[in-house]
């Protein structure tokens, strides 16, 4: 599947490599991306609201929050419940993933919450600078084969584009259960110079931070003796 990208000063195209959709929906699915998806979606003609995406709630959010790949929705729903007065967006291109968010939003009445159903990489340019108070990475594709390590989300482009959208002091976190993307993870981190790791001793990286939801993914990873690493990194000034 290509997709050609809404920034027009890029002439390359952009190649979307993960899975779109799986098994059939419920039909209550079914109906909540029929019915509820379309109040909640965000698509480039609402480029002009997202330089400023506080205003996407009433009254405006008091912190914007993004989650990039949020999988089933467990944690953004999470954060979404746990902070009410923030706002927040959620990428995910997986319909089936989408669905189950739909499923919490209707269930618990979220409000705070608005959904970008396509690649992430086509939101960013259009978000506003130093408009996120935190954006999440967790468990992204790791591309385990090194032929494949130029599809991970982690790089250099995409690192600009999240320092750009987060305010100064505004936080970067990523999480995975595959070794050699934490360490890449780190080096592109690193390489980029715009950001500081949080980490000061072992425990900051092994532990999981308060208040923590654990998703369906992550204990799929634990029971099968995979140790995920939380990174927390800040944008410097």
């Amino acid at each position: 599947m290509t997709i050609m990208p809404e920034n027009e000063d890029k002439a390359a195209q952009v190649r979307f490599f993960g899975r779109r959709k799986s098994r059939p929906l419920k039909p209550r699915q079914a109906e909540l991306m029929r019915d509820l998806l379309p109040a909640l979606q965000l698509t480039a003609d609402d480029a002009p609201i997202l330089k400023t995406p506080a205003r996407l709630f009433a009254p405006p959010a008091r912190e914007m929050v993004l989650e990039i790949g949020f999988g089933g929705g467990e944690h953004l729903a999470h954060q979404a419940r746990t902070h009410p007065e923030w706002g927040f967006i959620g990428c995910e291109p997986f319909i089936n993933g989408v669905a189950k968010l739909l499923s919490a939003v209707e269930r618990d009445n979220l409000a705070n919450l608005r959904i970008w159903d396509a690649d992430a990489r086509h939101l960013l340019p259009l978000l506003g600078t130093e408009t996120f108070a935190r954006v999440f990475l967790l468990y992204p594709d790791p591309w385990p084969k090194k032929r494949h390590h130029k599809r991970r989300f982690v790089n250099q482009e995409n690192l600009a584009q999240i320092r750009r959208i987060l305010k100064p002091g505004g936080e970067f976190f990523f999480a995975s259960d595959i070794p050699h993307y934490v360490a890449w993870t780190l080096w592109q981190v690193r390489a980029h110079g715009g950001f500081a790791w949080l980490a000061e001793r072992a425990r900051d990286w092994r532990e999981p931070p308060p208040g923590w939801l654990s998703t369906r993914y992550e204990q799929k990873a634990l029971k099968a003796g995979r140790t995920p690493a939380y990174l927390r990194f800040i944008r410097t000034a």
